[in-house]
């Protein structure tokens, strides 16, 4: 068990330093991208399974974050405030966990706890078809389900411009 957690400390860092040079990113001029649907396992906060296609007709942040990435330890807490604050204007957070074992992710949302739905995808397959380049990953949806911003990695103050392209959205 010690030998797993030594070699989860070079993801770690990986993850962190990618957090920092990834900016968020809008897909490319004029490109329009419909965000890839799925069905996961809920883990927390939602019953059964979760599915991109009943969040139709709501904007909504996909959140892909596993147990090991640093910035997600201020990523899960600042989205929870944002849905929290905006969940009535319309904002739906749907966070995926990417973690290989389900209890590393329980034990994460135990410390940082969140009020929106979680999935797990212990495969990977969904990270790839959104093409994840590092953690957290964020995907900005709108109503019609097409992907209007990308954010890769999380620093604090990345709230603020978050909640902007939010409100942007749900005024639309």
């Amino acid at each position: 068990m010690t030998g797993i957690k030594i070699m989860r400390l070079p993801v770690l860092f990986f993850a962190s330093l990618l957090s920092l040079l990834h900016p968020a990113t809008a897909p490319a001029d004029g490109a329009i991208t419909k965000a890839p649907d799925f069905r996961l396992p809920a883990i927390a906060n939602a019953d059964g399974t979760i599915g991109l296609d009943s969040y139709l007709g709501k904007v909504t942040y996909l959140d892909f974050w596993a147990s090991w990435c640093g910035p997600c330890r201020l990523s899960l807490p600042a989205l929870d405030a944002l849905y929290k604050e905006l969940r009535s204007e319309g904002l739906e957070v749907v966070a995926v966990s990417v973690d290989v074992v389900d209890e590393d992710s329980l034990d994460f949302l135990q410390r940082y706890s969140v009020s929106y739905p979680v999935a797990i995808d212990t495969t990977g397959d969904i990270a790839r078809s959104y093409a994840v380049g590092g953690m957290p990953s964020g995907y900005l949806i709108d109503r019609t389900g097409v992907i209007r911003a990308v954010h890769v990695g999380f620093k604090r103050g990345d709230e603020e411009k978050l909640r902007q392209e939010i409100m942007e959205l749900l005024e639309e």
